[in-house]
């Protein structure tokens, strides 16, 4: 292996940064994505480089298939894969403090154990309230069930753990990369452009991405776009509904027709849609480019997604029936446990994603400004 910079947290092998130079030498595939402009910018590769590198990869998957080096050719090149390898260590070693990274490989155990305990807790205090068995309603039903303090102390705290985990890898990771120089803001706007079209999941041509399979398609897309912004309008849903409670004293479950509820039907059912169907592709999918333990990380995000936007609908549909109570403890403690996972899995990928971004529109204008003297 070779060691990392001092500079960086992860530690690249010298296969990857080997398969690196031998794209750079190749250059075929210089127009699919922003990977290899971006790599062919540099002449040599350094652990913060083919970090940078990883976290600009969308997994397209193009190069892949288009290479005439990549296995069973003797050379063994699979750019998907060496680079979704280092983005699985990017979420472990830069989840800070670096007391906590030593959970990143155990972020499994740590959303189930979070799970049973919400729910023991949860559960308890249900039954201690108005019972698991019997219907709630009118203004505050849910907090006759579940006080509101506790279900929103722990939420809270968990999302402040979880967004400042993030920031802080975040910000560590630029420093590495040295993305937090001369910054502009058209480069933060063009990242977060490309970071909201998802610009990069087509694959360098019209046809989409090679994903599950060979052959081009625009579903990896769609289905990411319907999670990206089902959790969008869900985080809408959850601002408005703390507005009209804390603001103007209405108290949940909202009508059908309020803000709350139709920003969080729609996001509830767009997650569904797009996290169900993101896990048929990945199991469809070609395991040849991928990294086993990037996989294993995908699979438990969309199912710990899944679960919690299941269960979100079933108790806005059924929030006036006997199943309204353990519905509740069943929501509260998924939530709960995806919070707690967040920031050792691939919840976190857009931070680094949206930071490579920023740093490669850095490069780009860099590299204009200095073509044009």
């Amino acid at each position: 292996m070779r060691a990392t910079d001092d500079s960086s947290r992860v530690t690249v092998s010298d296969k990857i940064i080997w398969q690196l130079d031998v794209c750079n030498a190749c250059r075929y595939c210089e127009g699919y994505c922003a990977v290899f402009p971006a790599l062919e910018r540099r002449r040599r590769f350094s652990g913060p480089d083919v970090i940078y590198l990883a976290n600009l990869c969308h997994d397209c998957r193009a190069c892949y298939y288009a290479c005439m080096y990549a296995p069973p050719h003797e050379f063994g090149v699979n750019i998907p894969q060496a680079l979704a390898e280092v983005r699985e260590q990017t979420y472990a070693q830069y989840a800070l403090p670096r007391i906590v990274s030593n959970l990143a490989p155990r972020n499994a155990a740590i959303a189930i154990v979070t799970l049973v305990v919400s729910l023991v807790v949860f559960i308890f205090v249900a039954q201690r309230n108005a019972g698991l068995g019997s219907a709630q309603t009118g203004p505050g039903s849910f907090y006759a069930v579940i006080p509101y303090l506790w279900m929103m102390l722990p939420a809270l705290a968990l999302s402040i753990y979880a967004v400042g985990v993030m920031l802080a890898g975040a910000f560590a990771f630029l420093h590495d990369t040295r993305g937090n120089a001369n910054w502009s803001t058209g480069d933060v706007m063009g990242a977060l452009g490309e970071a909201f079209t998802l610009r990069y999941l087509r694959g360098g041509n019209a046809g989409g991405c090679y994903y599950p399979s060979e052959r081009t398609s625009n579903a990896r897309l769609i289905l990411h776009m319907l999670v990206f912004y089902g959790f969008i309008s869900a985080t809408i849903a959850t601002i408005s509904a703390f507005i009209l409670q804390d603001g103007f004293g209405q108290l949940p479950p909202y009508a059908w027709l309020s803000v709350p509820v139709i920003f969080g039907a729609a996001g509830g059912i767009a997650m569904i849609v797009g996290a169900t169907g993101m896990l048929y592709l990945k199991w469809r999918s070609d395991r040849a480019p991928a990294d086993g333990k990037t996989y294993n990380l995908d699979w438990l995000f969309l199912v710990s997604l899944d679960v919690v936007s299941l269960t979100g609908m079933l108790l806005l549909v059924l929030r006036e029936s006997a199943l309204m109570p353990a519905l509740l403890v069943i929501h509260i403690a998924t939530v709960l446990a995806l919070y707690v996972s967040a920031p050792y899995g691939k919840f976190a990928h857009f931070v680094y994603r949206i930071a490579a971004l920023v740093q490669n529109r850095l490069e780009e204008r860099q590299r204009a400004k200095a073509h044009a003297h």
